[in-house]
């Protein structure tokens, strides 16, 4: 069976686990510290800290400009859950704004009409590592002085177009960007995020709330010639990084730039096996993006069943995922507040649909992402492409 994802590692990470393993401290500590500079020196970033996974992370970025109880945050349906889910962990309500039908990504044009008195911040998303138009998005941000979050969980090393310069995302290019390392991602620790900003007071404080608040270090209590108490001044959680993972994520961020083009040369066979299956929509890459294809995700003719073809592919030895989820369409989400911007007292649309979001539900409905991995061969991508193939000629005889 082909996977759809499988995380490329190594002896190289299996050794450098040894050392924190062995060294007797494997919770956060200099391991997670040295993750953090390098990765804040591989996307360009003067801040990195590194967190327990991003939804930890997105949680305190939102919490870190200002969003609570009654804020509204403009963001998009057509992600994982954990978007809209941790603005409800700030008590605010996510507002949500369709995507560009050939990106995935949000549509900035959509963003101004949906700005209300209570919006405090802006959750733009890099889907399945696509660039998002971060130039447009902060221009309007910029017009109504609203914070910009990027949720680049599966973006890291993509790259935008910015000032005429090709620029990491993680920069960032908002005002603060996060990351996962979880295992369907290209940089792996099991599970992990990182938080990167300019802002060194939003810096220090997600250092301070991901280890409780506690007012002083583990690592200075430890190394002290005398007795120190620690305080916890305000509410903190339990979002560290352990060093073993550290170490993982370490080696992983050595062999990005490897990864990343491995899968833009597997991405440009794609495009030529797929090439002439009638209807087929390939994924758009614009000129001022450099996707690391975290996902190869095709659009399937019109009509076709998207679940006989996943089913097809299955039955040939291919996994397949169908497109990515919305939230609005979700359980949680029929009694957690949303928004798609139509008015307070909602659009109106039925149940698990709405108007405004008509693009982020043909994608759901229409797409399936494709196996696309660093050890992926060309014997393995012939055999879904001619999966891929049998499935949609099948529809067209049905039709």
């Amino acid at each position: 069976m082909i996977p759809v994802a499988k995380p490329w590692i190594g002896e190289a990470e299996a050794d450098a686990v040894r050392g924190p393993l062995l060294s007797g401290w494997v919770t956060q500590g200099p391991e997670v510290a040295a993750f953090e500079a390098e990765f804040a020196a591989y996307v360009g970033a003067p801040y990195a800290c590194a967190v327990s996974n991003c939804t930890a992370a997105l949680h305190l970025a939102l919490r870190a400009v200002g969003v609570g109880a009654g804020d509204e945050v403009i963001t998009v349906s057509h992600s994982f859950i954990a978007t809209a889910n941790a603005v409800r962990y700030c008590g605010g309500t996510p507002v949500f704004v369709d995507i560009q039908p050939d990106t995935f990504n949000m549509n900035p044009a959509l963003i101004e009409r949906a700005i209300t008195l209570r919006t405090r911040a802006i959750l733009c998303v890099h889907q399945m590592g696509m660039p998002c138009d971060v130039a447009r998005i902060v221009e309007v941000a910029g017009r109504y002085g609203l914070p910009v979050v990027e949720d680049a969980a599966c973006a890291a090393g993509s790259e935008m177009l910015w000032n005429d310069q090709w620029e990491r995302i993680g920069k960032p290019h908002g005002d603060i960007a996060c990351f996962s390392f979880h295992p369907r991602k290209l940089l792996t620790t099991g599970d992990g995020g990182m938080l990167t900003t300019r802002n060194a007071d939003w810096d220090q404080q997600f250092r301070l709330w991901r280890q409780h608040s506690m007012g002083v270090p583990d690592t200075v209590r430890h190394g002290a010639n005398q007795v120190i108490f620690e305080t916890y001044d305000e509410l903190g959680y339990n979002y560290r990084l352990t060093d073993l993972q550290a170490a993982v994520g370490r080696q992983q961020l050595r062999r990005l730039p490897e990864i990343v083009a491995r899968r833009r040369e597997r991405v440009e066979r794609y495009r030529r096996l797929l090439a002439g299956i009638p209807g087929l929509e390939l994924p758009v890459e614009p000129v001022w993006a450099r996707s690391n294809w975290q996902s190869f995700c095709v659009r399937l003719p019109a009509d076709t069943d998207q679940r006989q073809v996943m089913q097809t592919l299955l039955d040939m030895g291919v996994s397949t995922r169908r497109g990515i989820m919305c939230a609005h369409r979700e359980r949680a989400y029929a009694t957690e507040p949303w928004s798609c911007g139509a008015s307070e007292h909602g659009c109106g649309c039925p149940a698990g649909h709405c108007a405004r979001l008509t693009e982020s539900e043909r994608a759901q409905e229409q797409t399936i992402i494709l196996p696309l991995f660093h050890q992926l061969t060309d014997g393995e991508q012939e055999l879904v492409a001619q999966a891929l193939r049998r499935a949609c000629a099948a529809r067209a005889v049905a039709v």
